[in-house]
């Protein structure tokens, strides 16, 4: 019930806002704020009552929904879905105190899509049914289309029309998959699926249908250029869950389908996807060096992070039956889920910020800036903060997850390991001249000089945002504990099909 009732309560607060309408503008906010802090402290009760020692999915719901088809009512929790609910739940407040400031026009339908979004999310993260999550899964592209399409920047059309397309038709081929395995197995249901009886050209198939749904969402090269116009168009709130949440589906899919599902055809792919990710990380963080658009150049350094997630996944497949080993499974699928809750937490930070000095200068060229720190101090201070982090700065979680991930890389090549590190160079170059030639350096721009510091509403959540990425980059083990167990039965699982 309490995971129910953690998915239900922001599709009741919408609705509820959604008939009071504009007239009721304070209380419409107080109701959207409450309910997603209300999910928030449920989800870390949630969090209070997980046994991470358990092996099995926790706080399940079974119903039969369309019979016909055994398609089921079917959610519940385990390590490696709770961390993202609990990013969602995080997330999503935050976003919903700074709309006050940072939204004006149709405030309420504004407050009730973001709501709809996090039952949405939520509902990826904790579906057991397969079908169910395709719904979940594709019903997000409602809110987010009408959230750029109606509250972003003068090009939001296309952009809004470039994201629906290469979602939807990307999801399309996954459709295509889960009906196939259905036929195979006579059930939707996600754990039966991992027992389908598949021949190797069936799985590869399959994983190429979940790669077009998965790789499109997180987005790995070469299907990324959604992401930048989606990015520069969408208001402050839209990039913040785009980065924060809606990326992370993608890691979630070929952990909890791909590498599961088809476990040979991802072994017998895992060089490609190596390279595709090799190419995110490495290309993708030189284009951001190129950028004068900070929310495309944070948009780029996104694809080259998620990267590190791709390789996470799929690098420990690439050696040997007789050299697969679990403890460089397990250690690279914790880097790659720390990547995506440290990236999460810092983008969200960033985009923020941005959306700060976009708030009173209405620009984001990094070469419309210059000495913001002289004005802004504490704000100067938060920002850099959320560059070095963004940089991998040892003590900040962004640091731990990608530390993780060439850790495990070297195991399996010391040349790949190699190359993913040298995001650690490319990341600083580009994050730290952004930094130099927007917070600090000289006043170029008149208008530097009438910038007024972040007021309460806006420095909360860049605190609590701090606090977290510091928190997670100090001591991420009460994370690895929560996941430890999850992990290792998904990586002997994995394991298990691929030798």
């Amino acid at each position: 019930m309490l995971l129910n009732s953690i998915i239900i309560i922001p599709i009741i607060a919408s609705l509820l806002i959604g008939f009071l309408g504009k007239d009721y503008l304070r209380l419409n906010y107080f109701i959207a704020l409450s309910s997603s802090l209300i999910v928030f402290l449920l989800s870390l009760y949630l969090l209070y009552l997980f046994d991470p020692l358990s092996t099995e999915y926790q706080f399940q719901t079974q119903m039969n929904w369309i019979t016909r088809f055994n398609i089921q009512y079917f959610i519940g929790i385990d390590g490696i879905s709770l961390p993202l609910i609990l990013l969602t739940t995080f997330i999503t407040p935050l976003v919903i105190i700074t709309s006050n400031t940072s939204q004006k026009k149709g405030l309420h339908q504004y407050l009730a899509a973001f709501l709809i979004l996090e039952t949405l999310m939520i509902g990826v993260f904790s579906s057991l049914d397969a079908f169910l999550f395709y719904i979940f899964w594709e019903a997000m592209l409602i809110p987010m289309f009408i959230i750029i399409g109606v509250w972003g920047g003068k090009n939001r059309i296309y952009a809004t029309v470039k994201f629906f397309l290469y979602t939807f038709l990307g999801s399309v081929f996954m459709l295509l998959a889960l009906i196939y395995l259905y036929f195979k197995t006579g059930s939707y249901a996600i754990n039966d699926f991992y027992n389908a009886n598949l021949s190797l050209n069936e799985q590869i198939i399959i994983f190429l249908a979940f790669l077009f749904a998965f790789g499109v969402k997180i987005p790995m090269w070469p299907v990324h250029t959604w992401l930048p116009d989606a990015h520069v168009e969408a208001p402050t709130g839209g990039s913040v869950i785009l980065a924060a949440i809606l990326l992370k589906m993608g890691g979630y899919g070929f952990l909890r389908f791909s590498l599961p599902i088809a476990t040979e055809g991802a072994v017998y792919l895992s060089g490609f996807m190596i390279v595709l990710s090799l190419i995110a990380i490495i290309y993708i963080g030189m284009v951001a060096i190129a950028q004068n658009d900070m929310k495309k150049l944070i948009a780029y350094s996104s694809i080259s992070h998620m990267g590190f997630v791709t390789l996470g996944c799929f690098v420990y497949l690439y050696s040997s039956n007789d050299s697969l080993n679990l403890e460089t499974a397990n250690l690279a699928i914790n880097g790659a889920m720390i990547q995506m809750i440290s990236h999460g937490l810092i983008s969200s930070a960033l985009f923020l910020c941005i959306g700060v000095m976009y708030d009173r200068l209405h620009t984001r060229k990094i070469s419309d800036y210059g000495g913001v720190i002289t004005v802004m101090p504490k704000f100067g201070a938060l920002m850099v903060f959320f560059a070095l982090s963004n940089a991998a700065l040892p003590g900040a979680s962004g640091f731990v997850g990608e530390f993780i991930i060439i850790l495990a890389s070297f195991k399996i090549n010391a040349w790949i390991a190699t190359m993913a590190a040298t995001t650690l160079v490319i990341g600083a170059f580009y994050t730290l001249w952004m930094v130099k030639r927007v917070i600090f350096g000289s006043v170029e721009n008149n208008k530097i000089n009438t910038l007024k510091e972040i007021n309460f509403t806006e420095s909360l959540p860049l605190c609590l945002l701090a606090l977290s990425i510091l928190a997670l980059g100090l001591w991420p083990n009460p994370l690895f504990d929560l996941m430890f167990n999850s992990i290792n039965v998904l990586s002997e699982l994995i394991l298990s099909k691929a030798s």
